[in-house]
């Protein structure tokens, strides 16, 4: 080429662009997990991931890409170390004096879903899609659940990293 030539380059025809997921094109699954001999945080972090939708390869995060989880038998979970006996889950009533703690081994026997509830919603995002989020989890103390007629899969966290 000579000094001078105006010979412009185009770009290829062979570009990506990125698609983002919508309402539309998003597919809500069911998955039912069995808590029996689970470590809470680790499990709870993971239904997290699943609620969000991380596990899509279409994940987009201003979105609502993640699946329904429903946990049975959370009455037999499993904590790590002393934190069935240490652990205490604080509550505040707004007023003088109104703070209020609890056991985590006393919760479990009281209320096993609370146990799952705050520990996932801690866990996701802090605003109206997290809200949006968290409705998607059912959690139940027993081996029943009311949702047969959504067909849930099992889920196996081994396959989840």
């Amino acid at each position: 080429m000579a000094a001078g030539s105006s010979k412009k380059k185009t770009m290829s025809k062979l570009h990506f662009t990125t698609k983002h997921a919508n309402e539309a094109t998003v597919k809500h699954d069911w998955y039912v997990v069995d808590g029996t001999n689970q470590t809470v945080g680790r499990m709870c972090a993971k239904i997290a991931a699943i609620l969000r939708g991380k596990n899509k390869a279409y994940y987009t995060p201003h979105v609502d890409c993640g699946d329904f989880i429903i946990v049975t038998n959370a009455s037999k979970v499993l904590f790590t170390g002393n934190k069935l006996e240490d652990k205490e889950y604080l509550t505040y009533s707004g007023y003088p004096g109104g703070q209020k703690g609890e056991k985590a081994q006393d919760l479990l026997k009281r209320r096993p879903d609370a146990v799952f509830e705050r520990a996932v919603k801690g866990m996701l995002p802090k605003n109206r899609l997290g809200r949006q989020m968290y409705k998607k989890l059912f959690v139940y103390g027993g081996a029943e659940h009311p949702h047969g007629a959504q067909q849930p899969k099992a889920l196996k966290f081994d396959k989840i990293k």
